[in-house]
């Protein structure tokens, strides 16, 4: 064979076994073994962002593909209605704080006269016990006077009846008897006097123990004054019920007002936008949908056959059909406990091989463009520390 014939087999052969060598990549997705490629879609765990209370929408404040920040105001719905129930609120606070203050003014007023009642009481008790002392002390004075005055009259009835005998057989004379009976009388006197003393001193007694009965009409008096405080006590009660069911309807009424202003829980991007400024919405009814760019991952699949060398946290890098030449850098964020069939029932042995497991390849650069919905390639390197070269996919 001349030269020219064997080069141009050479090259014939050269070419040959570079298509095989393709076409086996190709059919077979011949790779380095330390690394394993995936195919799928770029998703995101978004967050439908929703009023925790129903009204009407004043105002929507982005649209999407806007960024946000954590706290912006998203939506703002009419506040009317809460405004009103924080007026009403507000008002049955001031009812019965006035209420409670009432009670304690009128507990304080009670108290004092209590004290009075208290000191008059014990000032007419004790002048009533001293009334009564010192009418008894007269009775009893009165009557010793007259006990000694009907012994007076014993013995000027005993003289008389002597002298008058004496005097009708002549022994004694006519004067002494005169004076006898005389004598006889005067006592008599004094006894009806002393008795009649003896009984205004009784009516004495009894007068002032009247006065020391009506005393105690004081301590009555205090025993009322006592339970009206205790019954004011309870009207206090019940009046810091009603301030702290008062302040609790309150609280409520300004955070359901402060739940009228939307606002984003985490800084994102919004992805929809599903209603308007005058839109009527009940509660957690969907303003619009949050996306965090910076949390956005690779879904695809893995066959059962190869899930096994593949780990929680291993390097990865994800391929844009945007820019496929600059790969970002992921890692293995998670891998599902269970597999999935295809088809979704599996009845016989041949087909089992087409069980897979989903896999989450989470981006480690590239924020902002990897978006959901792009589909995408990766990578995972899933023996060894370094990448080798020439691992893309093609």
């Amino acid at each position: 064979m001349t030269r020219k014939a064997v080069l141009a087999l050479a090259i014939v052969a050269i070419v040959v076994g570079g298509a095989i060598a393709v076409w086996r990549a190709i059919l077979a997705g011949a790779a380095p073994h330390d690394v394993f490629f995936v195919s799928g879609r770029i998703e995101g765990d978004d967050s439908a962002i929703a009023p925790k209370i129903g009204g009407r929408i004043l105002e929507m404040r982005y649209r999407e593909g806007d960024s946000v920040r954590a706290g912006d105001v998203l939506a703002v719905l009419d506040d009317a209605l809460i405004r009103a129930e924080v007026q009403q609120a507000e008002a049955a606070l001031l009812d019965a704080e006035a209420r409670e203050e009432a009670a304690r003014a009128q507990i304080g007023v009670l108290e004092e006269q209590a004290a009075q009642s208290g000191i008059q009481s014990a000032q007419a008790r004790d002048d009533a016990a001293g009334r009564v002392a010192q009418a008894e002390a007269n009775l009893a004075a009165t009557q010793a006077s007259l006990a000694q005055q009907r012994a007076s009259y014993d013995t000027a009835a005993f003289t008389k009846r002597e002298y008058t005998a004496l005097a009708r057989q002549g022994y004694a004379s006519q004067q002494q008897a005169v004076q006898a009976v005389g004598a006889e009388r005067s006592n008599a006197a004094a006894v009806a006097a002393a008795q009649r003393q003896v009984k205004a001193a009784e009516g004495a007694v009894t007068m002032a123990q009247a006065t020391l009965a009506n005393a105690s009409v004081y301590g009555a008096a205090q025993s009322s004054i006592e339970r009206q405080i205790v019954e004011q006590q309870s009207s206090i009660a019940s009046a810091q019920a009603q301030v702290a069911q008062a302040r609790a309807q309150l609280a409520q009424a300004q955070v359901n007002r402060r739940d009228l202003v939307v606002r984003a829980p985490f800084a994102g991007t919004i992805v929809t936008r599903a209603a308007e400024p005058g839109e009527v919405v009940t509660a957690g009814t969907a303003l619009v949908t949050l996306l965090n760019l910076r949390k956005v991952y690779l879904r695809g699949f893995v066959p059962e056959d190869q899930i096994g060398r593949v780990r929680l946290g291993q390097p990865a890098r994800i391929y844009l059909d945007s820019n496929p030449n600059e790969p970002i850098a992921a890692f293995v964020l998670r891998i599902d406990p269970e597999a999935t069939f295809t088809p979704e029932n599996t009845y016989f042995r041949e087909d089992r091989v087409k069980q897979v497991f989903g896999v989450k390849l989470a981006l480690r650069s590239g924020f902002g463009y990897a978006k959901p919905g792009m589909p995408a390639d990766g990578e995972i390197l899933v023996a060894g520390t370094r990448w080798p070269s020439g691992t893309r996919m093609r």
